[in-house]
């Protein structure tokens, strides 16, 4: 049997050094071409077939087995955060203003890293993978749709069609050893949403003679927090955050208008219809009660990443062989981030999992999205070998 641990980490200075690459060059959603070049090339390098353009700046490359047999699609986002860096590290961010915060430099060149494992024992396949380096995972970024659904748009699960989907995170919440599958739900569905008030503005010293949207809005962000606390049964979840309120020009001046943006997270489809009516009456109702004109916009990001039982049953079976000395976490270890990988999961049946990538003593253990964000590079060795081995287990 193959030990894809041990061959993981003769790759390692391979992995680490495209990692950290990409960590130079950050690139925004849909703005990933360096990053998908590079990956273009690594993978005709090996001698796959490359789909360039897939979802915009997506790169698709096909690896046939020896025998016949299903086709396994494997997925790694590319894209970087509009936020700057402040880890010190000698591989930061070349690039002002765009940070690889959330580790998809790692999961990048974590899938180079399995091309080249599974490339090399192409025989013992049985099937196809589909090796799936989407754009913009963390939004829209200007787009009517994200990086997920434009490639499933450019017909990413079809030629050929794909029977089951793997995808993993490195995550830094947990650490270094921490290994997590899961079935059923994983990470949840999300909103984004806008809220645009209009009042009557005027002088600050006059304020009854205006209708103020800065006092509405400070009356809705407070309000929309009862949803989570007086609505939703509190074994069940769901959060409301209220993330920019832009409103006025000067110190002396009551404004016209205030906008306010976010995003409402849910698992269960129950629970999200009740939180986004309750949404809309909150905010209708509160808006008129003080007398301004509200409009709504309220969009679907992506729903909740929900496990295939049998595939995760699967992974979870690779994982306790791969890695005897860790106690595999089968737990549902539900997060409120968000994964427009759920698109495909909900078309495909799928297995999302995580790999943990902290380290306290290394001082690696700032939160995702933080500006001193970076974690532990041996994750990127259990990465590789998971996701590697699991697709040999499910390709034999």
């Amino acid at each position: 049997m193959t030990d894809f641990l041990n061959e993981a980490k003769s790759h390692f200075k391979y992995t680490q050094s495209m990692r950290r690459d990409f960590h130079m060059h950050p690139e925004l959603g849909f703005h990933e071409i360096r990053t998908g070049g590079i990956v273009a090339k690594e993978l005709e390098a090996l001698g796959l077939e490359v789909t360039k353009g897939v979802g915009k700046t997506g790169v698709v490359g096909l690896l046939e087995g020896a025998k016949p047999g299903p086709t396994l699609l494997i997925r790694f986002d590319m894209d970087a955060l509009p936020m700057s860096e402040d880890t010190g590290a000698e591989y930061a961010s070349q690039t002002q203003g765009v940070m690889h915060a959330c580790g998809h430099d790692g999961h990048t060149a974590i899938g180079l890293t399995v091309a080249k494992m599974l490339h090399a024992h192409r025989e013992e396949l049985a099937g196809t993978v589909k090796f799936c380096f989407q754009p913009s995972e963390e939004g829209f970024n200007g787009e009517e749709v994200g990086g997920a659904e434009m490639m499933m748009r450019d017909g990413v699960l079809s030629g050929p069609n794909v029977d089951k989907t793997l995808s993993l995170h490195l995550w830094n919440e947990k650490p270094l050893g921490w290994v997590n599958v899961a079935k059923g739900p994983v990470m949840a569905g999300a909103e984004q949403f806008t809220i645009k008030l209009t009042g009557k503005g005027g002088h600050g010293a006059a304020p009854h003679t205006t209708i103020d949207p800065i006092v509405t809005a400070a009356q809705i962000v407070t309000a929309l927090q009862s949803i989570a606390s007086r609505n939703v049964a509190p074994l069940h979840a769901a959060v409301i955050s209220v993330t920019t309120l832009h409103s006025g020009t000067a110190f002396n001046i009551i404004p016209q208008e205030a906008e306010l943006t976010g995003t409402i997270r849910t698992f269960d489809l129950s629970v999200r219809k009740m939180v986004l009516e309750r949404f809309e009456q909150v905010v209708r109702g509160i808006a008129e009660t003080m007398g301004c004109k509200v409009e709504i916009n309220v969009q679907r990001v992506t729903p909740a990443v929900i496990n295939n039982d049998s595939v995760a049953a699967k992974v979870q079976e690779t994982a306790r062989r791969l890695f005897p000395e860790t106690e595999l976490d089968t737990a549902n270890y539900l997060t409120m981030g968000a994964e427009d990988m759920a698109y495909m999961q909900e078309k495909v049946e799928g297995c999302y999992f995580f790999i943990g990538s902290n380290n306290k003593e290394k001082q690696l253990d700032y939160g995702h999205h933080h500006p001193k964000f970076d974690f532990d590079e041996e994750a990127l060795v259990r990465g590789s070998a998971l996701m590697a081995a699991a697709v040999m287990d499910m390709l034999k």
